[in-house]
């Protein structure tokens, strides 16, 4: 059986924003109930890294209360499983979703190394939802790429499941996977001083998530009290057009619903552009392809660029500042 055998009986839920992705320890009952109350777009209950080995079975029981307690508000709640190399991993799945799948909107898969891995989660997703009476296919996908094997992969694995949400960078295993000579993951290798020595990894995933419309979100910056190194860190991937990263610590949630939302002028300037874009095109408008907005020419490559940035501040809640108005005839 393959993931093209899944029944589409319910596509995956739309994609919603992810600026700022928490990482919760599933073995920390505390951490979990606190992070109810922070405002990250996304929470992953952790049951790969963040927890010791003879400390995962019990970490499941508690994901598995927190997630039913409910008090997540308009979260995205995640769970990280182990990755597939370990014995943890089925278990996770089975009892993570038969215990509170109705309140899971996705799994991550940590070191993706093939489109069967991702297959294999959308079977297994696919079984349990419909043993225990859940829509098949609500529950997403998220690939995590750790390591060269799996960015080498990354546009088999990117269409591998209607499930995919989104492709995320993995950085600490990806630097060790590699050989990187550097222990802060995310800042430049010493002797590493032209240049971005993650570019091509970050332009790679990114081209991959937009080429399948999907997300990518940039991985963790581990020094949780340098803000000023995450803001710089972070800024790094969401100019390149990064839709969102982890966050270890909440002080490093504000700066990145900041840094991964537009600035209020450029959203106010996006909106302005799609609704003069509307008017010329119209009959209202002389049905022009295009015009001028001030001493800036609008065309449809124009209202293309702006769509993406009125669809981040409107993600984000932002509301515009200031309207079109029509010239008076």
């Amino acid at each position: 059986m393959t993931a093209s055998d899944s029944p589409p009986a319910t596509q995956p839920q739309p994609l919603r924003p992810r600026r700022s992705c928490l990482a919760v320890p599933g073995s920390n009952p505390r951490f979990l109930e606190k992070a109810k109350g922070l405002p990250a777009d996304q929470v992953f209950l952790d049951l790969e890294d963040a927890c010791a080995p003879l400390a995962k079975p019990g970490a499941r029981k508690n994901i598995v209360a927190a997630l039913n307690e409910g008090g997540w508000g308009d979260k995205l709640r995640v769970v990280r499983v182990n990755d597939l190399t370990t014995h943890w991993t089925y278990r996770d799945v089975i009892e993570v979703v038969e215990g509170a799948g109705a309140n899971l909107d996705a799994i991550m898969l940590p070191k993706v190394q093939s489109a069967a891995q991702v297959q294999w989660l959308d079977v297994m997703l696919t079984q349990i939802e419909k043993t225990v009476g859940l829509p098949v296919g609500r529950i997403g996908i998220e690939a995590q790429l750790e390591n060269a094997r799996g960015l080498l992969a990354i546009d088999e694995i990117a269409q591998a499941s209607p499930r995919i949400q989104t492709l995320i960078f993995g950085p600490a295993d990806f630097m060790a996977s590699i050989n990187m000579r550097s222990l802060v993951v995310g800042e430049q290798p010493p002797g590493y001083d032209v240049g971005d020595a993650y570019h091509h990894i970050l332009m790679s995933i990114l081209m991959a998530a937009r080429a399948h419309d999907l997300q990518a979100i940039d991985g963790p910056y581990l020094q949780i009290r340098d803000v000023e190194g995450f803001r710089r860190v972070a800024g790094r991937s969401a100019a390149l057009g990064f839709d969102g990263k982890w966050v270890l610590h909440p002080g490093q949630i504000d700066a990145a619903n900041e840094i991964f939302a537009p600035s209020q002028d450029d959203y106010d300037h996006a909106e302005l552009i799609l609704d003069a874009y509307d008017y010329y095109t119209s009959e209202a408008g002389g049905l022009k392809g295009s015009a001028m907005i001030g001493d800036e020419m609008i065309d449809e490559a124009s209202r293309k660029m702006a769509l993406v940035i009125a669809a981040k501040g409107r993600a984000a809640g932002m509301s515009r500042t200031s309207a079109f108005t029509p010239p008076q005839s």
